[in-house]
């Protein structure tokens, strides 16, 4: 009798060893090439809170009053696809029940315009692209992919420099379960700013060079640990203004205990980052793992029906018989 395999076995042979080849090339090299920060994002985040700013209408610092951030992320296609990098253009701005809605950002308390620029892969900054401002630090509008329970280098771009955020346990946010990094900035001086005198106590003198001085209360940010996406954020800040040399703050210009995101915006980061956060899951885990199985499976199946083979008569058989 000679023995030869069937078609069935070669194919369920043939089917294995391609998803056992497969699947650590999804883990291995498809995967960490998945991990990309994305270029085409159109994102809006709204914080609130209640605190105390200069009112110019009034001439002084007006108290409990609700204030509202609101930070529009989008990024630059063209320039992305350009140079390799994720460019994105930051609009920031602080508001009042007075300038909301704002027609014109230019009627808020305060507004900035920056242009950020990373590494896709890495999340380091990239000094390229028009760059505005100059920044550094491991994380800004988001974390590195793969969050690790340690300190990470935060940029404060209102400090001007990085602030040191101590891992501090996980907080359940809309449902989903985030790393929370937390910490504080002491009083430091930013700048200089030309003011009325009597507004930081020197009313003898028109004109004076106020010094900038600012602080936070509190920074929390929840992020996401398989994408690094922002799931829910809060933040302290106080802007003041002292006389020049002096050791107290002689006026507020803004100053809140607590700003946090909006439930509707934890809501839509917990879904973008759900979203991301299952892709990068399916590519990364499921398949590999569901391939593997299914690869070896298919594999000895094929090899055990091969080495049966099928009976068949040889020709010296057929003319005995």
């Amino acid at each position: 009798m000679r023995r030869t395999a069937s078609p069935l076995s070669l194919i369920l042979l043939g089917v294995g060893v391609f998803l056992l080849v497969l699947a650590p090339m999804l883990a291995w090299y498809v995967e960490p090439r998945a991990k990309r920060t994305p270029i085409d994002v159109d994102v809006t985040t709204v914080f609130t809170g209640t605190g105390s700013y200069f009112d110019t209408t009034k001439i002084r610092t007006v108290d409990d009053e609700r204030l509202t951030i609101t930070r529009q992320v989008r990024g630059d296609v063209a320039e992305s696809e350009k140079s390799g990098r994720a460019v994105w253009d930051v609009s920031t701005s602080v508001d009042t029940k007075k300038s909301l809605p704002a027609a014109d950002t230019h009627d808020s308390l305060q507004w900035t315009l920056e242009r950020w620029v990373t590494d896709r892969r890495t999340n380091e900054p990239v000094h390229c692209c028009d760059e505005k401002p100059a920044f550094d630090g491991e994380a800004y509008l988001k974390f590195p992919f793969d969050v690790q329970k340690r300190s990470y280098r935060w940029w404060d771009n209102t400090l001007g420099s990085t602030v040191r955020l101590r891992f501090d346990g996980t907080r359940k946010i809309q449902g989903h379960v985030g790393h929370l990094f937390t910490g504080t900035v002491k009083p430091v001086k930013t700048g200089t700013r030309l003011v009325p005198g009597r507004l930081v106590g020197l009313p003898e003198r028109s004109q004076v060079l106020a010094e900038e001085w600012y602080a936070n209360h509190g920074i929390e940010l929840v992020a996401d640990q398989r994408t690094g996406r922002i799931i829910n954020a809060a933040t302290g800040p106080r802007k003041t203004l002292r006389a020049p040399g002096k050791k107290r703050d002689a006026m507020v210009l803004l100053d809140s205990e607590r700003m946090e995101f909006t439930p509707a915006t934890q809501r839509a980061q917990v879904a973008l980052a759900s979203d991301d956060g299952d892709r990068l899951k399916l590519v990364g885990e499921t398949l590999p793992m569901g391939g593997g199985l299914a690869g070896l499976l298919l594999a000895a199946s094929g090899a055990v029906l091969v080495v049966r083979g099928r009976s068949r008569p040889t020709a010296q058989q057929v003319i005995t018989m």
